[in-house]
């Protein structure tokens, strides 16, 4: 595989895999952003160009330094070709099954590939499969045809009102990386916390100060475009403040021009039907993330 550097051939990989969606979301959503200007300094490999075959984005390598740190070493991949993503990957270094790592995808057959290189390389997996959601402006953008056969509204729904008297909307800071670590599914160690401070120094962030000060609800984004990370301290749930800070950021990034989605668990119920009531967009694909950890 060799790598794209060129801009407008980076523009026109986001062209391409804008028609490729939903399933080549995450790579789209990382790749719009890398066309942003890169902040976290990632590279982009193709099979061949311009009819490619495979995308994978990845780190730099002098960003992967850390054998252990699975949040850095995480590579999006997407193909129309799973033979020839799993010849790609398999006979070339570009994902070095040394260290612990991570693959994303909303390409749910590509399963079959990884597991199959998973056994070669003597690498131990554990997947994750949650339920992905697009906001309703960016379905209406970049995937009106799903919008249509579902007859499903273009517009956002409507959060319940919040005590704004109790309640001040604020943006998170690099201090705040520890609470929100303690309250991440993935996260809870040094390196998830290293991940999200550099994730609350890159890109927009949203929170709800409570009578104290200090953060009681919040949302972030990482490199992919996702919205990711959100909660709220286990004293101030059943108030809607996570529907009133989703629909905030959404705003603040669908005005910035992002592509706006969000993940959750298939056993998360509660924000299933916040998604439902603010008409986030069920894809027909699910998010996907495999952790490897070599034997």
């Amino acid at each position: 595989m060799f790598r794209l550097q060129n801009p407008q051939m980076l523009r026109m990989l986001e062209r391409s895999l804008r028609n490729s969606l939903p399933e080549s979301l995450k790579v789209y959503g990382t790749v719009f952003h890398m066309n942003q200007g890169n902040p976290f300094n990632l590279k982009v490999l193709v099979d061949k160009w311009p009819d490619f075959n495979t995308v994978v984005v990845r780190p730099q390598e002098q960003e992967m330094t850390d054998d252990f740190d699975h949040y850095t070493n995480t590579y999006l991949i997407y193909s129309k070709d799973l033979k020839n993503c799993q010849e790609c990957l398999g006979t070339s270094d570009v994902i070095n099954w040394k260290q612990h790592l991570q693959i994303q995808s909303s390409q749910p057959s590509l399963d079959e590939v990884i597991q199959s290189l998973v056994a070669a390389k003597f690498v131990r997996v554990k997947k994750t499969q949650c339920l992905l959601y697009m906001m309703p402006k960016t379905a209406k953008k970049l995937v009106p045809f799903l919008l249509e056969t579902k007859n499903l509204c273009p517009e956002s729904g409507r959060p319940k009102a919040i005590n704004q008297e109790m309640f001040k909307l604020s943006s998170l800071e690099i201090t705040h990386a520890a609470l929100v670590n303690k309250f991440w599914h993935f996260g809870g160690n040094e390196r998830s916390q290293r991940f999200i401070k550099r994730c609350i120094q890159t890109f927009p962030t949203v929170c709800l100060l409570g009578p104290e000060g200090t953060p009681v609800s919040w949302a972030l984004m990482d490199y992919t475009g996702e919205m990711r990370m959100a909660a709220t301290l286990p004293e101030y749930r059943g108030q809607g403040l996570i529907s009133y800070i989703n629909c905030f950021l959404a705003q603040v990034l669908e005005n910035l021009g992002f592509p706006v989605y969000i993940h959750t668990d298939k056993a998360n119920k509660i924000v299933q039907k916040m998604s439902h009531t603010l008409h986030h967009v069920l894809m027909p694909c699910d998010w996907n993330q495999w952790n490897c950890t070599p034997l």
